[in-house]
């Protein structure tokens, strides 16, 4: 089996549409006192700020959007609907406010730890089908805003398990942003059973 290798800057230094494809399979791992967990991403949404009427970045420069317009390869956490975290990983270049959103992940390490933060039976799909669940279940929190994704603890590596077929569709949730809402820049891998909604668009 072929070794897992962390991703390095150059895999985030790269157009936001072409990251958010080719993370699908990607490994998302989170060290933290409790141990690892890790997920294989099957689901993910490119937001190409500022014009990107989707993108929190279309709002410009603010101390919620300052991780976007930093340089690549570091983590934009926000808090969905005011309950639960969303992991996005930042694009492209400094002062270009794209990232992409990880929308589901298939549980693949600590899977149990997993289980007892979400309280779910090891082998639920609800335990990350969605941004808000995997959140919950790797333990990914505010605290985890601007961390550098080729650090130690939070981190993207390749997997030696050979991705499906990518699909592409609108993005889940974005009716308000007119005609950016009919952009199919929403990946995910098909048949997944951890993809988090059934394909739009």
């Amino acid at each position: 089996m072929t070794k897992s290798r962390k991703l390095s800057r150059d895999f985030y230094a790269r157009p936001v549409l072409v990251v958010a494809r080719e993370c699908i399979g990607k490994v998302l791992v989170h060290r933290t006192a409790d141990g690892v967990a890790a997920g294989r991403i099957v689901e993910a949404e490119a937001y190409r700020g500022p014009r990107d009427l989707a993108a929190h970045s279309a709002r410009g420069l603010t101390k919620r959007t300052a991780a976007m317009y930093g340089p690549p390869g570091y983590a934009y956490v926000y808090l969905l609907y005011g309950i639960s975290w969303a992991m996005n990983l930042v694009t492209t270049s400094r002062g270009e406010p794209h990232a992409v959103l990880i929308r589901a992940i298939e549980p693949i390490r600590g899977i149990e730890l997993m289980a007892r933060r979400r309280r779910k039976p090891a082998d639920s799909r609800e335990l990350t089908n969605g941004p808000g669940k995997l959140t919950q279940a790797l333990a990914i929190t505010g605290s985890d805003y601007g961390k550098n994704l080729c650090g130690s603890q939070l981190y993207l590596e390749t997997c030696a398990i050979p991705v499906g077929r990518i699909g592409r569709s609108t993005r889940v949730n974005v009716d308000y942003a007119g005609s950016w809402a009919s952009k199919r820049w929403r990946f995910y891998e098909r048949g997944n059973r951890y993809v988090s909604v059934p394909p739009r668009g």
